[in-house]
């Protein structure tokens, strides 16, 4: 270990790694450089903004029967969000990367990058792309700014730092492509994990960060919206993106006070099954729903999506169709698809939809920016109950697995108050033809009166054609009553 003061307070600053290029005095924030025969001030480094990550400088745990200890750490931010990357100190001297990005985590350490890589511009998500022997399918692709930094870093960072990265998968596996120092990449190679998984210990618990940013990790917080007054709960350092629900204006709350991004125009209210704030036990987890999208594809068919998050179980998706509703959770471990199937842990699912997704509502916060008129590509895989969908967009792409849920079940999670209220609305199926159940069948019983009737109907036309009129009335007009009243798109 080594300790050099800092050059501009005098403090003790320590490198722990002799990795370590660059530390960030922990009393006036100068990025201190370990130059040889000397130290040098590369001015301020911004104070990371208060993420309510469980990790913090210090944790420790076990990758592969590796023990480590976080010694530093860099925020960064894109157009859509913000992650962390945690450097990790490891016993045998060598160095890692724990990425951190809304509750899913991955393990990456440098190796030798095999000739020859793909440049990166010509870096697509969704596409595969030969890294040695293997082929890796393309996640994120994306430009971001270093918004601030703690620790010890390998490299040095300042003001106007901007890395260039791309995060590819196969499987499980995850790689990352760095081409922050130029055309030629440094590849990292790992695996994503979880907490639990590493053991970590010394993470932060909810009184060290009440204590540190005055706010419980998944507390709801309420901030008045700067163009109508409304008030808007979201999670503090969790959430990036808030959309008023009153007017429609989106603010970003990735910084310490909310800005202004776009103000909407005031929108009429739209009718949910269930609200934000309502708040489930999902497994035996308590979970709140902070944010809620609808989304309707190129056909018309429109759904509604509800982001739930809970201090010990993240983030979670239900989703409300017409054929009921659905529990999805995003996949670390991605499927191989070909051929019209994806195939995950050795189990095909046939392809069932493709379309695009365009948000149309949105409500609430959500880990991500989020705005309507957002258009997502969507394939949809399916095998018995289960279903996998690929959304991907410019800049990225993910998988999700989602399992339908009772009615009963939801009614479970949420009460009995919400049992009265969650029920499926009724969204166009996924055709986009209307709901006609009601209709089809006074249709079928009319066909069957008009047979039971043809004998009167020929032998006395006159006297019987208006009883059957005013009978196949009776039948159908209610059918369509009952149509409308399941279906919130019919206008009549």
């Amino acid at each position: 270990m080594l300790t050099v003061n800092c050059p501009s307070c005098g403090a003790g600053v320590r490198f722990r790694s002799h990795a370590s290029v660059m530390a960030v005095c922990e009393f006036c924030r100068t990025a201190v450089l370990k130059d040889p025969g000397a130290v040098r001030d590369l001015g301020k480094v911004a104070e990371v903004l208060e993420d309510y990550s469980p990790i913090q400088l210090g944790t420790s745990g076990t990758w592969g029967k590796k023990p480590f200890t976080v010694v530093g750490r860099l925020q960064l931010r894109y157009d859509a969000g913000m992650w962390n990357e945690w450097h990790l100190l490891f016993d045998d001297g060598k160095s890692g990367w724990l990425g951190d990005a809304s509750g899913q985590y991955t393990i990456t350490t440098a190796r030798e990058a095999p000739a020859p890589l793909p440049a990166f511009e010509t870096l697509r998500p969704g596409l595969e792309y030969a890294i040695g022997k293997e082929r890796y399918i393309a996640g994120d692709v994306r430009t971001a700014d270093c918004v601030g930094g703690q620790g010890e870093l390998p490299f040095a960072v300042g003001a106007g730092w901007q890395a260039r990265v791309a995060d590819l998968r196969l499987g499980p596996a995850f790689i990352t492509l760095d081409y922050s120092d130029g055309a030629l990449p440094q590849l990292y190679t790992g695996v994503s994990v979880t907490l639990e998984g590493l053991n970590c210990q010394l993470l932060r618990d909810e009184d060290a960060i009440r204590q540190s940013a005055g706010h419980y990790r998944g507390k709801l917080t309420t901030l008045a919206c700067p163009s109508c007054g409304s008030p808007i709960q979201y999670l503090p350092g969790l959430t990036t993106m808030l959309v008023c629900r009153a007017c429609s204006t989106q603010l970003d709350a990735s910084s310490p006070q909310a800005e202004v991004l776009r103000a909407g125009e005031r929108v009429s209210k739209v009718p949910t099954t269930l609200e934000l704030g309502a708040q489930g036990r999902l497994g035996n987890k308590k979970q709140t729903i902070i944010g809620i999208m609808r989304r309707v594809d190129d056909e018309g068919s429109a759904w509604t999506e509800y982001l739930l998050y809970g201090p010990r179980a993240g983030f979670t998706w239900l989703v409300e169709t017409s054929e009921g509703w659905f529990k999805s959770v995003v996949l670390d471990d991605w499927p191989r698809a070909s051929n019209g199937a994806a195939r995950l842990n050795s189990v095909e699912y046939k392809k069932l939809y493709e379309y695009d997704a365009t948000v149309t509502f949105a409500a609430g916060a959500f880990n991500w920016r989020v705005r309507a008129g957002d258009v997502t590509h969507v394939v949809e895989y399916e095998r018995g109950p289960a279903q996998l969908a690929a959304e991907r967009t410019a800049t990225e792409l993910t998988w999700s697995k989602s399992h339908a849920v009772a009615q009963d079940q939801l009614n479970t999670w949420f009460g009995k108050p919400a049992a009265g209220t969650v029920k499926a609305r009724g969204m166009p199926p996924k055709a986009g033809v209307k709901l006609t159940r009601y209709r089809d069948t006074a249709r079928w019983l009319i066909i069957i009166m008009v047979i039971c009737n043809a004998i009167p109907l020929l032998a006395n036309f006159g006297g019987t054609f208006l009883y059957s009129v005013l009978g196949g009335a009776a039948l159908y007009l209610p059918a369509m009553m009952l149509d409308s009243m399941n279906d919130p798109t019919d206008k009549r």
